[in-house]
């Protein structure tokens, strides 16, 4: 039987603080299969940005698992989590994080070139051309809308064809129209490329893409609902 795309295992995690351990996840356990979009949702603090950097490989828990297709990320050595980053799993960020001497283009192209990619230009313009700014190629990021540089995000982050799709709050920054067509583009992630995408919000709107809503509560699961 084949394991999930992404599962932690009673996941704790605790960071030291002028002296004080704080504990910002408590014994959370989740299973995402591939195709599946999962939404986090939370007051300020409840642990969504922990739990985010721990399934993106970002860190790591204090107890507990988090695993890729079954491996643990913890087990794994350094050159083993750059290639799970840049090949296997895709962020997307609230502020956008475009490189702003770059063009359009080079931005989309990055994570492949840092792959080790020769070709780029064209796997580059396909993504742009899905997420209908492929006209925008040569531009700088300066002159694009907040919306806009989100969907140049998105495709810079799809770039690679990841498994795995990480957003942190990627609505926003965005109105309600730009916010929708960046929706769009997660689940058309997740039904065209069969990603597994995990993201987090604030907003009901982005969380009712979501097949599951995760509730946290001062670092624990206090719920999850789906549909």
């Amino acid at each position: 039987m084949r394991p999930p795309r992404l599962e932690l295992r009673q996941v704790s995690k605790i960071y030291s603080s002028d002296g004080q351990d704080v504990e910002a996840l408590r014994d959370v356990s989740l299973s995402l299969e591939a195709g599946t979009i999962t939404a986090l949702v939370g007051r300020s603090g409840c642990g969504k940005s922990t739990l985010l950097n721990l399934a993106g490989a970002m860190d790591f828990p204090t107890s507990g698992e988090v695993l890729i297709d079954g491996r643990a990320t913890a087990s794994l050595n350094e050159a083993e989590l750059t290639a799970l980053r840049r090949k296997r799993i895709g962020f997307v960020f609230q502020f956008f994080q475009l490189l702003p001497t770059l063009t359009v283009l080079e931005n989309v192209e990055l994570p492949l070139l840092l792959g080790g990619i020769a070709s780029t230009a064209g796997p580059a313009l396909d993504r742009l051309r899905w997420v209908g700014l492929e006209e925008k190629s040569a531009a700088m990021p300066h002159q694009l809308s907040g919306g806009q540089m989100q969907r140049v995000a998105i495709a810079r982050a799809l770039v690679a064809s990841p498994e795995i799709l990480i957003a942190d709050e990627p609505t926003g920054n965005l109105d309600t129209a730009s916010g929708d067509q960046v929706l769009q583009l997660l689940r058309d992630s997740a039904v065209r490329f069969g990603a597994t995408v995990l993201l987090a919000t604030h907003s009901a709107e982005a969380a009712s893409i979501a097949g599951t809503r995760v509730r946290l509560r001062d670092g624990r699961v206090a719920e999850i609902e789906r549909s």
